[in-house]
């Protein structure tokens, strides 16, 4: 089972590397990473992507919890949460397919970011499903180049607050 996990962690050099080598060490994948500065720039929040059952989650929250730079870690696919991924993708756009790409980069609210001669750079941000269906779309037109943020996710805010 995919779990998401949120890490605040310090924004000290090492922390990062040290996360990752738990992982490593132990045989557990992280399928998607992401991590940058909270409002407090003494504070990275790691938003971090992994498959296991809910024991193995137990495990490597706990180890994740012995890390001396680690503040909180929470499993956010337990709760109602928000996720979000962003994709760059350079298409071939030649003059028979220009009109094509741009409809389909317009279905899924994409915006154009740079245009050369032969090629559009698109911006896509969504879920990981609807990334991968764009892809899809665009392989038989012909993708040249991929750069995927990876998945950050918020919790839902309750409806009482």
């Amino acid at each position: 089972m995919k779990h998401t996990l949120s890490v605040l962690l310090q924004n000290k050099p090492g922390v990062l590397s040290r996360v990752t080598g738990l992982f490593s060490g132990r045989g557990f994948n992280i399928e998607s990473l992401c991590v940058a500065e909270t409002l407090d720039p003494g504070i990275s929040c790691l938003t971090l992507v992994t498959r296991g059952d809910n024991s193995i989650i137990e495990q490597i929250t706990k180890q994740l919890h012995k890390l001396i730079d680690v503040i909180k870690v929470t499993d956010i696919s337990e709760k109602e949460y928000v996720e979000r991924e962003m994709v760059l993708i350079r298409i071939k756009a030649e003059a028979q397919t220009r009109a094509e790409v741009l409809r389909v980069i317009d279905i899924f609210r994409g915006k154009v970011v740079d245009v050369s001669s032969r090629s559009y750079a698109v911006e896509v941000t969504g879920s990981a499903s609807k990334i991968q269906a764009l892809i899809d779309l665009l392989k038989p037109i012909g993708i040249k180049e991929i750069v995927r943020t990876g998945t950050i996710a918020m919790a839902r805010a309750s409806k009482n607050k």
